[in-house]
């Protein structure tokens, strides 16, 4: 059986969580936080969640888990047969992950950890938000999922990414990013009514006050 190592706060985790869900698959969850420490170097070899573990090893790196996942296993297609169109929902997801949601994560210290960010960082993340929301708006198709009329690996990143860049807007820049993106805000609601979704999000309010507690202790 596969084995989804890493922690339900996690919004990457999630992401690999969700592709395995949805495509109905079993799977065992072995909680794991990452880190430099040698044992967890042997699971996972830049010490980050999640990685994925198969009778032939350990991987790591999101999009390359949900991409095995869809090579080796059945259920729900989450990237498409043509080339053309399963790299426009890499490109999607790519887009997602470097313009929204690693600006954001810059800023997550001060949007859901009561820490400060220096301000210029915050600057920078603003003006990179905006121009990776814009990009989204040009290169997604929302009808009504971020590629197409199907769920893809471009939704799992949007998902886990979009939702809490707009999060960090509205704490950290008193900005609407998705004010006048009204076909994401349908998505993301979509999305919160999707009961694999719902069970992620049910597991990450679970595990928050402990990963809290960690975190405020100097522990992660």
């Amino acid at each position: 059986m596969l084995k989804l190592h890493g922690f339900a706060v996690s919004n990457y985790y999630n992401m690999a969580k969700l592709a395995l869900l949805e495509k109905g698959l079993p799977f065992e969850e072995v909680l794991f936080f990452g880190g430099q420490k040698p044992e967890a170097l042997k699971v996972s070899p830049r010490g980050k969640v999640p990685v994925l573990e198969t009778e032939q090893g350990f991987l790591s790196e999101t999009d390359l888990i949900i991409d095995y996942i869809e090579q080796t296993q059945p259920g729900k297609a989450l990237l498409p047969k043509d080339p053309f169109a399963r790299a426009k929902v890499r490109e999607l997801a790519k887009e997602i992950e470097l313009y929204i949601e690693l600006p954001a994560r810059a800023c997550y210290p001060q949007s859901f950890f009561g820490m400060q960010v220096p301000d210029a960082i915050k600057a920078k993340a603003r003006d990179e938000l905006i121009a990776g929301i814009e990009t989204l708006k040009r290169n997604g198709r929302f009808s009504p999922y971020v590629a197409g009329d199907s769920l893809s690996m471009a939704d799992l990143f949007f998902c886990f990414s979009v939702d809490l860049a707009w999060a960090v807007g509205k704490k950290v820049h008193d900005l609407d990013l998705l004010e006048d993106f009204p076909q994401a805000r349908a998505l993301l609601e979509q999305f919160r009514n999707n009961p694999n979704v719902q069970k992620i999000l049910a597991d990450k309010e679970a595990q928050m006050p402990a990963f809290l507690d960690m975190v405020r202790s100097g522990k992660r």
